[in-house]
């Protein structure tokens, strides 16, 4: 069976090398010489002919050298289908040839040559996942583990796919070393390191992404083909169908791909996947899918509000840019529930959590736990952290765990020894110093008092629709309303008229504005559904772009 190493780090066979080999350009290379540097962007991708090339990251504690490719191997992993800024550095270790290929090159061979792009993309994965789990390259995080702050920056690294390193205060003695050496107080924290040795405190989620080299340069001028506005499972399905069918794309993202499906530790019910797949791999694999199409995913970036102009739709950012598009997918998914009890804020990110992922698990590993809430994301919660907290205790309002849990999900957690049911229980106070440290919940005239640093919450979600008010209908939820369930009027009105036609089943009132997933009023709040009508939209975006005029 094949190691994670030999996925990573494939030689191509002589036919994957004459396929190549007509696509790019071969030049001699001398050792020392340089290919690429860290925080380079669209570097392209190299195969080494004759020779070797060297790959090396250089964090605080010197120069380290990552692997060397030998003649039939290749430079890259997935930043040369995303763009992104590279994290390491490729250096020509013995003098040879490579063959080069700029990124639009790759993409058309990727495209082209089914088996030689699987085993390019595989390797452009796996070697992401290796450098993220390594700890040896990216940028540095240094905080505490109770902090709100630093639980931010590092989930927005781990969902975003940065390689990163963290720190505790709390534990490590190289954090409060370099804080010395700094001279920046515990007080500030967290604090980021980035490659060129600059740092940054308490910086924004924006300021984070720059210094990673996440973000993408975006062009006022130029107008696309549709606009995605959040890229949870809707809006990467249709980054991919329209990318893949052409279509000039590009996704906006205010946190992190994947959305809240991004965060389950396992699926278990999504079609072809018999033994689950984590929230995290099946939004990992869909995003670098839509940027091999070509599709372009911006991350943090926050929508202001939606407008027209003539025959384009305006999409304005939080920063007073204005992108024009032909059409634009509503697919901004919802915010999570928040319990309203005192002192809930002093808690967030400390103690707090609105998922079960691997990060949320270490810290709680061998401890109790809390988890309130009865859907499947509660329950996929719950098997996880099972598996690694000492114990679960589950806090429902309702009196059936099976009214709105999938019956797998219910058979396995009423199996499980270290698993407590709370049925008609609801949280009524937090206590802590800084950090949770016990959960009281009501249960009849019952006070119910838990002991722990972790309290996990699916209670429901509001709609992301703010920017949206005043511009598109919405329910009296603030879900999106589309196709039939629009007013009656909405087809007679002048615009519809000049449109030449009644709005598509997923088209909001506003011709070429259409909505799919969760933040669509009447949907089912299932990952599968929200894919299925990502992909729908994009046979309605065709159908527009083909009635309007050019």
């Amino acid at each position: 069976m094949a190691t994670e190493r030999d996925i990573a780090f494939p030689t191509l066979t002589p036919r994957q090398l004459e396929q190549l080999a007509v696509r790019g350009h071969q030049r001699a290379v001398r050792a020392g010489e340089i290919l690429f540097r860290e925080g380079d962007r669209d570097l392209g991708f190299f195969v080494v002919l004759e020779g070797a090339v060297e790959i090396v990251v250089h964090p605080r504690e010197g120069e380290q050298q990552v692997t060397v490719h030998r003649p039939g191997q290749f430079t890259g992993d997935v930043d040369v289908m995303t763009g992104r800024s590279v994290v390491a550095m490729g250096r020509v270790l013995e003098d040879g040839r490579v063959l080069a290929l700029d990124s639009e090159e790759l993409r058309h061979a990727v495209d082209q040559i089914p088996d030689l792009g699987e085993t390019l993309v595989k390797a452009f994965i796996m070697r992401r996942e290796l450098l993220v789990g390594s700890g040896m390259v990216g940028v540095t995080i240094i905080g505490s583990r109770f902090s709100p702050e630093s639980h931010r920056l590092r989930d927005f690294a781990t969902r975003n796919l940065i390689p990163f390193k963290w720190l505790d205060l709390e534990s490590d003695a190289q954090a409060e070393a370099i804080l010395r050496e700094l001279k920046v107080p515990a007080s500030a924290t967290p604090i980021v390191l980035g490659r060129e040795g600059q740092f940054y405190s308490k910086p924004p989620l924006e300021q984070f992404a720059r210094c990673a080299g996440l973000t993408v340069s975006l062009n006022e001028e130029h107008v696309y083909d549709v606009i995605v506005v959040g890229a949870g499972p809707a809006g990467l399905a249709a980054s991919v169908y329209a990318a893949s069918e052409g279509l000039d794309v590009l996704a906006t993202e205010a946190e992190a791909a994947g959305g809240q499906a991004g965060t389950s530790s396992r699926i278990e019910n999504y079609l072809g996947f018999p033994a689950g797949i984590s929230g995290a791999e099946l939004t990992r694999n869909a995003l670098v899918q839509a940027q091999r199409f070509g599709a372009r995913v911006t991350v943090p970036c926050r929508v202001r509000s939606l407008g027209l102009d003539g025959g384009d739709r305006i999409v304005t950012l939080m920063d007073g840019t204005r992108l024009r598009s032909r059409c634009v997918l509503v697919s901004s998914g919802v915010q999570y529930g928040r319990l309203e009890v005192p002192r809930f804020g002093d808690f967030e990110g400390a103690g707090i959590y609105y998922a079960a992922t691997e990060m949320e698990a270490r810290q709680c590993r061998g401890e109790d736990v809390v988890v309130v809430g009865g859907g499947n994301s509660a329950g996929q919660a719950i098997v996880f952290l099972a598996g690694q907290a000492r114990r679960v205790d589950v806090l429902l309002r309702r009196d059936d765990l099976g009214a709105r849990m999938s019956r797998y999900l219910v058979d396995r957690i009423e199996h499980l020894p270290n698993v407590t049911v709370h049925c008609g229980a609801t949280v009524v106070g937090l206590e802590g110093n800084g950090r949770l440290a016990q959960v009281q919940a009501r249960q009849g005239d019952e006070l119910l008092r838990f002991d722990t640093s972790s309290l996990f919450l699916f209670i429901g979600a509001t709609p992301n629709t703010e920017w949206l008010r005043g511009c598109v209908e919405l329910d009296r939820h603030g879900f999106v309303v589309t196709g039939p369930a629009l007013p009656p009027e909405t087809a007679q009105s002048e615009r519809w008229r000049a449109a030449g036609r009644a709005p598509f089943m997923l088209e909001t009132n506003l011709p070429g504005v259409f909505a799919a997933g969760d933040v669509r009023s009447g949907s089912v709040k299932r990952c599968a559904s929200a894919v299925g009508e990502g992909s729908m939209a994009v046979m309605f975006v065709h159908a527009h772009l083909a009635r309007a005029p050019a």
